[in-house]
């Protein structure tokens, strides 16, 4: 990630990463529409959204899930973050590369999925479309990276200071304020160092737990039946545009543990991946949590199965360190540093006197 740290984002840059993030919150939006349309009733999609099973209006199959508005909004809110110029370079590069590893990783397995015989009764024109759409996106997330690694110029605020600071001054006389040669200002837009630490022991707990879960269902499967909730079966379809069960899992804990480790390093890139992580999980846990909820286990939890009961507190506390970790991550970080210089008077003739500096001696001292 030294190309997050060292180098700033054009204004070109920022405005084709905008542009980029538009389209991708468009294709999901255009989707959304059209499961809306093809609801009974529009309160459908959000119940099929939380696990429920409603039937469309028409013979056909849901293409959303509770993801696609997540990378709808996700997106929105990069698009904004980039094109604010007060967002420091890294915070806003980090923001396109966490949309871009996101929607990777919960779009790559409908490449295969789309394509596969056991879809044949589904609208042939209706899954090639989601499998375009699929591919489309897959294709923004890449040009999101090259963006965000090509369009950067080198910094060299931090040379010309430096140089500034060797650079012999000319003798004067009252010094206001120096620079000490050896201060080094923190990267702009990295976390403080109380929201670091909870975030990334929240995230890192969390990306621990739904992994341990994971590997719970892999030993009680076995591989056949867990590959295919990972890479996809008709036994665990859905909607067209979700990703398997298992998969969605494994890329969820990923995004946390990589965002818990950014964090524990405090990069200035930490944020915008806590917050992705972050709002992954809600939606994890809080759709799990409305499943147990409409299936009753929530009401009878006390005489739930051991398994079951440590499974639905998994849940619930996922969402809850995903909510608390967006309340961290999203406080803002450290602030640019203010440019310093040394400021003095009588050094030369017709040297400005600083601000609240006492009046010159009427004569310099001898030999000065």
């Amino acid at each position: 990630m030294s190309t997050v740290r060292d180098g700033v984002l054009t204004r070109g840059a920022r405005g084709l990463g905008a542009l980029v993030c538009l389209l991708l919150a468009l294709l999901s939006a255009l989707w959304i529409i059209r499961d809306l349309t093809i609801a009974q009733q529009a309160a459908d999609v959000g119940r099929f959204w939380l696990g429920e099973t409603p039937r469309p209006r028409e013979f056909t199959a849901w293409a959303t899930s509770a993801l696609d508005p997540l990378l709808v909004l996700g997106a929105l809110v990069a698009a904004v973050a980039v094109l604010r110029t007060a967002v420091p370079s890294a915070v806003a590069t980090g923001a396109l590369l966490s949309l871009a590893a996101a929607t990777a990783l919960l779009r790559t397995p409908l490449v295969w999925m789309l394509g596969a015989g056991w879809l044949q009764g589904l609208d042939s024109g209706l899954t090639a479309r989601a499998r375009l759409t699929a591919l489309a996106q897959l294709a923004l997330a890449v040009a999101l990276l090259v963006v965000s690694v090509r369009g950067r110029r080198p910094d060299g605020s931090t040379a010309r200071g430096a140089h500034a600071l060797q650079r012999p001054v000319t003798p004067a006389y009252g010094v206001v304020r120096a620079v000490s040669p050896g201060a080094a200002p923190e990267a702009p837009g990295r976390p403080f160092k109380g929201p670091a630490v909870t975030t990334a022991v929240l995230l890192g707990a969390a990306g621990l737990a739904v992994a341990g879960w994971e590997l719970h269902w892999w030993a009680r499967l076995g591989g056949n039946l867990y590959g295919k909730g990972l890479f996809g079966d008709a036994s665990v379809f859905r909607a067209l545009l979700q990703p398997p069960v298992h998969w969605q899992a494994l890329a969820l804990a990923l995004s946390a543990l990589t965002a818990a480790a950014a964090a524990l390093r405090r990069a200035a890139w930490a944020r915008p991946a806590a917050l992705t992580a972050a709002a992954l999980l809600c939606v994890h846990g809080g759709v799990a949590l409305a499943f147990a909820l409409h299936t009753g286990k929530l009401g009878r939890f006390a005489a739930l199965p051991a398994p079951a009961r440590l499974e639905v507190g998994t849940a619930a506390f996922v969402a809850a360190a995903g909510l608390t970790v967006l309340i961290a991550a999203a406080r803002p970080g450290v602030p640019a540093a203010a440019p310093e210089a040394v400021l003095a008077y009588g050094g030369a003739p017709g040297e400005a006197r600083p601000p609240h500096a006492p009046p010159p001696p009427s004569t310099l001292p001898p030999g000065w």
